[in-house]
């Protein structure tokens, strides 16, 4: 019995990574206020998982909540939204939260996630039990999204992807990485990636950015992101994959040319945001050689999806760009 969420790839299905067949697995309207749960984190905790879920009201409020589940796939969010107490900061000022991120490094679960204050920046905080939470500096100034942790310090210090942004629907963007000491004062900042020219690889190169957080792999740091092409129907969002050095990870080794996963099912077609696929999560287990995707589906449902990673490593080396 696989220890993670999993469901074995259809006979009919060839591509390496494949849709769970019940998916939308949390939908709209999972909690009484919710007009849409989708970019949400989850983690391994206890004997089963734990998650922070972005929930828009029916207001069109983003807020993030916490969440519980035995299986990583039936879900109970909490009704009401996470309150912060003071972590290493006194400013917990926020307009709003969104597409968040969860890691657990040393001895706590860091979260991440789109803060507002005066303009989108990268929010910080953390739990021991997801159910007290504390609110740390913002990592950097506006504009700012896309903020995602390693899961372990990388040469003594913390070090996060994000994505440098504008103030509105970026029409641009690259991922960067940034280093702190300390998860307060955040600098060395290196450009990782940037969107691909559109005759190389026409579905990232409007912008990309760090999706789950990177896995440890013997060929380094295994990182879904998201790849954007503006389309005549606006931003198209699909699923790509790269592989990072290991102990500098701004060198990007690999990087897939076609996508792994874009926009085909009703349910990531039709939304709020039509034609969106965002990971924001991966739960996996190198000894069974599986992973399972967490991902936005339209801004408006949570979807899941598989893969073996030996099968993603392998494509992403031989079909890089």
């Amino acid at each position: 019995m696989s220890t993670i969420p999993w469901q074995e790839r259809p006979a009919n299905i060839s591509d390496v990574v494949w849709r769970y067949n019940e998916n939308p697995i949390i939908q709209r309207d999972a909690i009484p206020s919710s007009n849409s749960i989708f970019n949400s984190a989850v983690v391994p905790f206890k004997d089963g998982y734990a998650g922070v879920f972005r929930c828009d009201n029916k207001a069109v409020q983003m807020n993030i909540f916490a969440g519980f589940s035995k299986d990583g796939i039936n879900w109970e969010i909490n009704h009401e939204p996470i309150t912060f107490g003071a972590g290493n900061t006194q400013m917990i000022e926020s307009d709003y939260k969104y597409d968040p991120r969860v890691t657990f490094i040393e001895d706590r679960y860091w979260i991440t996630w789109c803060n507002g204050y005066h303009g989108p920046t990268i929010g910080i905080g953390y739990t021991f039990d997801f159910k007290e939470f504390f609110q740390c500096e913002n990592a950097f100034l506006p504009f700012n999204r896309n903020g995602v942790l390693f899961p372990e310090k990388i040469n003594g210090k913390y070090a996060m992807l994000s994505r440098p942004s504008d103030n509105g629907h970026t029409p641009f963007g690259d991922i960067y990485l940034s280093y702190s000491p300390d998860m307060k004062y955040w600098g060395e900042h290196r450009c990782v990636m940037k969107a691909s020219p559109f005759e190389d690889s026409a579905w990232q190169c409007t912008k990309i950015g760090a999706g789950s957080v990177p896995i440890l792999t013997d060929e380094g740091w295994l990182m879904f992101y998201h790849g954007v092409i503006n389309t005549c129907n606006g931003f198209r969002y699909s699923l790509g994959a790269s592989i990072l050095d290991k102990d500098n990870p701004n060198n990007v080794k690999y990087r897939t040319q076609p996508y792994l996963l874009s926009p085909q099912t009703t349910y990531e077609c039709v939304g709020d945001v039509p034609n969106v696929i965002f990971p924001c999560a991966t739960l996996h287990s190198l000894e069974e050689d599986k992973v399972a995707i967490y991902y936005g589906a339209a801004d408006t449902v949570t979807a899941l999806a598989f893969g073996h990673i030996s099968e993603i490593l392998k494509f992403t080396k031989e079909n890089s760009l």
